[in-house]
């Protein structure tokens, strides 16, 4: 009876197995369905397309403005200070961010206090020197006139008197009564007289004259030179002044009192930027799709984190300079030695959660038809 019983049932016991064993492999090689994504892709709108890599920026580009000298960094304006909405609870530099200012409003100072110093010490010199230039051209004055009129008067006198007494020695020398010696001292003494005297009238003369052309000219050459360098500190005192060289909304400030800035022109202390209703999106072409791209081709872009909602773009230029791409998307089939051409597009901010800086998925319709292409300026080479 138990040999019967193995004889079947051990049979069927291993079919069992068998059969659970293959089961359980089948199940185990069965690939499991696909996992949704997160999140939807962007997608094209157009049956033939190029799509590209976008990023926002100002309509004037983004302006990083530097310092014209280097130095210590005295003062960042506030808002308050340019008429600007205040912002209770934020340093200066922290409230300057997103506020719109004007051409020419100052943000900030770097140390200009030689430069003050020297202003006061050149403008002493100019004042020298215009009171330099202020009497040259006051001569003569009214008291040397009358010094060097009373000079010659004295030397007309003694003149006049020698001459007298030359005289008589000439009539009495004939009689004895005056000796040879003296009648020649008495003819010298009248000589010596009639030079004092002509010496007198040209003292006069030179004084009536006043200051000597060449002198005058040395003295404005003088005050000239006293005021371009009173101009040369202003000047480098306004250069002190780092101030907004466009109407703009402040993106970015990265500078703070008592910091040390560099005239380094990479140096981004205050990045600048036209804001109003419209931004540009500068979309990266790759060079393998640069032969399907026509410029004027109209577009579309979605903002990364909302795929579903597209916007049009209208064109504006091209940059015909093909450049080693910057910024990777990240995707691991992308070569990092790719050159893009750059396309300049304008994107309409009303509504939209547009910033500077923000990346988006452009599309680029290059179907037949959708756009002509655009000609080339003529050459105006000679």
């Amino acid at each position: 009876m138990l040999n019967r019983f193995g004889k079947f049932v051990l049979p069927l016991f291993a079919l069992g197995m068998l059969s659970f064993a293959v089961y359980h492999v089948v199940q185990a090689y069965q690939k499991p369905p696909k996992p949704q994504p997160p999140m939807e892709p962007a997608r094209t709108p157009f049956s033939l397309t190029v799509a590209g890599a976008g990023i926002i920026e100002a309509r004037s580009q983004n302006i990083a403005l530097g310092s014209a000298l280097p130095g210590v960094v005295l003062k960042v304006w506030s808002p308050e200070e340019l008429g600007l909405p205040a912002q209770p609870g934020r340093t200066p530099w922290e409230a300057l961010i997103g506020q719109h200012v004007k051409q020419g409003d100052p943000l900030f100072r770097v140390d200009d206090r030689q430069l003050k110093s020297q202003l006061a010490f050149h403008r002493a010199n100019l004042k020298s020197a215009e009171a330099q230039l202020a009497k040259l051209d006051q001569m003569p004055r009214p008291e040397e006139l009358t010094v060097s009129k009373a000079k010659e008067e004295v030397s007309q006198a003694s003149m006049e008197l020698q001459r007298d007494v030359a005289e008589r020695d000439a009539k009495l020398i004939g009689s004895g009564s005056v000796n040879e010696e003296q009648y020649q001292q008495h003819r010298l003494s009248l000589r010596v007289a009639q030079r004092q005297l002509a010496q007198a009238k040209a003292d006069m003369a030179l004084v009536k004259a006043g200051s000597w052309e060449p002198d005058k000219a040395i003295a404005r050459a003088a005050v000239e030179l006293a005021k371009a360098q009173v101009l040369q500190d202003q000047t480098d005192i306004d250069r002190a002044v780092a101030r907004a060289p466009m109407d703009g909304v402040v993106l970015q400030v990265n500078v703070r009192p008592g910091e040390f800035v560099g005239a380094n022109p990479g140096q981004s202390l205050v990045v600048l930027g036209a804001i109003t209703d419209c931004v540009n999106v500068r979309v990266d072409i790759d060079e393998h799709d640069i032969p399907r791209y026509r410029p004027g081709a109209p577009g579309m872009a979605s903002f990364r984190g909302a795929p579903d909602k597209q916007y049009p773009l209208t064109f504006v230029r091209v940059e015909p300079y093909v450049i080693p791409k910057r910024s990777l998307t990240g995707d691991n089939t992308e070569r990092v030695d790719t050159r893009v051409l750059q396309a300049i597009y304008s994107l309409k901010t009303e509504g939209k959660p547009v910033y500077v800086g923000q990346q988006l998925d452009v599309f680029l319709d290059v179907s037949e038809g959708a756009n002509k292409p655009v000609a080339p300026p003529e050459s105006t080479g000679r």
